[in-house]
């Protein structure tokens, strides 16, 4: 890649980025994109919608970033909770390893590698039309002793992210203590889940439990609560949720429209009231269902089983309670609202099929993703191009199209089909026998994560390395040394990966551009505002791998291809303002 493509794809993702902060500034303040821009000032009452005209709405202003930036700890803590502050300190822990990497890889390394003469000399005359790889170390001739300053960089800045990892370690260590000390003994950590109970003929469920449990547990065994399996309960409970929210934000906001039209020709009623009836008949049929499922449904081979204190669940929760590994199973239970109920009451023998099917789905994703990897690859190398399409060869001869296409397609056509990863993840994570929404969304970050750095990292470094020099398995002595030159080759699709999946999508989700096409669209068929709504969370499962990933990225080449520095060091001061910003308005 040319330099001049580079700053093809810099000037286009610079626009998007203005353009996105842009509209920000100003959809933020109009009140009827309060729901999509600040939703939890809106949530806890602290912003009103304002109807009459203001021309400062139609204005631009970056007052939001001070406030974003002023943003303490404790704030974020106290509104968000730890996650929150746990994301953020991942983000500040790369702004300090990169700021110290950039420091030598810049002023050091790259003067070093400029001064090489292995691939050809640099025409500072004209720069645009440089090659990026003679900014990397391929430029620096074999055994040269000027990688004496790379060999020293690498260690100074090992030994600079020991210090930092242990540094963050016992910081975040003593926030979790804090935190932990500082909450209300909550009933999930007095309980455990059970699955896998054996019944005896004659006994049930619950008497099964209570004998185990008195008999092995005496002393620290408080009581138990049975699953049943039904459905009409839960949707009593979700719709009793939903009635009883919609009826608080009637009464809490004066501003609301208290009377409505109950269907197409119906009377026109007093929503207070009228929501009022719908949730005690909701109250009235739950009351009847309990005791439906109390009595007639079907018992779950499953069990919540509390105790007296915390260290006597955490004891059973650690002990295998049977010499059958499929039979007393033991979980920490979740908290109430992160309960995910499908798996409950299946067998041990499904939830481990569940887990082979994933794995095997994983497998075969990950496989069908190099297909637009080696499309992407074949972007990047105009020959290649030439050579597959060659009806093409008049329109690459225009430099700006030319350098559009090897300098920002590659990486905004990987990162459309990225866009479609973190859904299907949690989905086969969801399928996978979890009982919690925390433990779905921790496996989804996983599967995301390794799929990223195979099928960005890996697949893309030996597509650019061996599949397109078929020649390297002929001579397998050689292996090492093409790599060592092809790796640092790839640093210049990944500098454009940065600008346009860091720099771009993390711009895109201050936008939020689907959450405002989606209320547009609903928009016009909303009647009336009484819904409650509820705050968003951000998506660890798609953020927090793009972040580790273009850590890992920083960590690779910055010694290989120290260019890529200023570019990571920007995209992870947007990701600490508009991360921050996201918390504190919208999250």
């Amino acid at each position: 890649m040319l330099v001049s493509a580079l700053l093809t794809s810099l000037a286009i993702n610079s626009g998007l980025c203005v353009l996105f902060f842009t509209l920000y500034s100003i959809l933020r303040k109009q009140p009827i994109n309060y729901e999509v821009y600040i939703p939890r000032l809106l949530a806890e009452g602290n912003s009103k919608r304002r109807s009459h005209f203001n021309l400062e709405r139609l204005i631009p202003s970056p007052g939001w970033v001070k406030k974003a930036w002023k943003l303490s700890e404790e704030d974020l803590l106290s509104t968000t909770g730890l996650d929150a502050v746990v994301f953020m300190r991942v983000i500040t822990f790369s702004l300090r390893v990169f700021l110290f990497a950039g420091v030598i890889g810049i002023f050091v390394l790259l003067p070093v590698n400029c001064t090489g003469d292995q691939l050809t000399d640099i025409n500072f005359g004209d720069l645009s039309n440089n090659s990026l790889d003679v900014f990397t170390i391929s430029n620096l001739n074999s055994g040269s002793k000027r990688l004496w300053a790379h060999f020293c960089g690498v260690y100074l800045v090992t030994a600079f992210v020991c210090y930092l990892l242990y540094y963050e370690y016992k910081y975040i260590t003593a926030k979790r203590i804090d935190f932990f000390h500082s909450t209300k003994p909550q009933p999930h950590q007095f309980t455990i889940l059970v699955r896998g109970i054996p019944v005896t003929a004659g006994s049930s469920v619950s008497e099964s439990v209570e004998r185990f449990f008195l008999e092995y547990h005496p002393s620290t065994y408080l009581s138990h609560m049975v699953i049943h399996r039904t459905s009409k309960l839960q949707s009593l409970l979700k719709d009793a949720k939903k009635m009883y929210k919609r009826l608080t934000h009637l009464q809490s906001d004066p501003n609301q429209q208290k009377y409505r039209h109950v269907g197409l020709f119906g009377r026109k009623v007093d929503l207070v009231d009228h929501y009022g009836k719908k949730l005690e008949n909701i109250e009235e049929n739950l009351r009847l269902e309990r005791s439906e499922v109390s009595l007639a449904a079907e018992e779950a081979r499953a069990a919540f089983v509390s105790f007296k204190s915390r260290y006597g669940a955490a004891v059973a929760f650690h002990m295998q309670q049977s010499t059958n590994p499929t039979q007393w199973v033991t979980e920490q239970a979740p908290e109430p609202h992160d309960v995910y109920w499908p798996f409950f009451s299946s067998s041990f023998m499904r939830r481990w099929l569940s887990k082979i099917v994933v794995i095997v789905a994983c497998i075969f994703l990950t496989i069908l993703f190099l297909i637009p990897v080696l499309i992407v690859q074949g972007l990047t190398n105009l020959n290649q191009l030439e050579i597959w399409f060659p009806f093409l060869k008049s329109i690459l001869t225009i430099t700006f199209i030319s350098q559009v296409i090897t300098g920002y397609l590659p990486s905004l056509i990987l990162q459309l089909f990225l866009k479609i990863v973190p859904p299907i993840m949690e989905f086969l994570s969801s399928i996978q026998g979890y009982i919690c929404h925390s433990d779905i969304e921790k496996s989804a970050c996983n599967k995301v994560l390794w799929f990223t750095i195979w099928n960005i990292f890996f697949a893309t470094v030996f597509s650019g390395s061996v599949l397109y020099q078929v020649s390297v398995f002929l001579d397998p002595k050689t292996i090492p040394a093409r790599l060592a030159v092809a790796v640092p080759a790839q640093a210049s699709f990944f500098i454009a990966y940065v600008v346009t999946s860091g720099w771009t999508s993390t711009s895109s989700e201050l936008f939020r551009i689907i959450p405002f096409i989606c209320s547009l669209i609903r928009r016009p068929f909303s009647c009336c505002s009484d819904e409650e709504f509820e705050v968003p969370s951000i998506p660890y499962h798609r953020d927090l791998p793009r972040i580790l990933f273009f850590g890992l990225l920083g960590i690779t080449y910055f010694f290989l291809a120290p260019l890529i520095l200023p570019f990571l060091l920007v995209y992870f001061c947007l990701a600490y303002i508009i991360y921050r910003n996201q918390w504190e308005f919208s999250r």
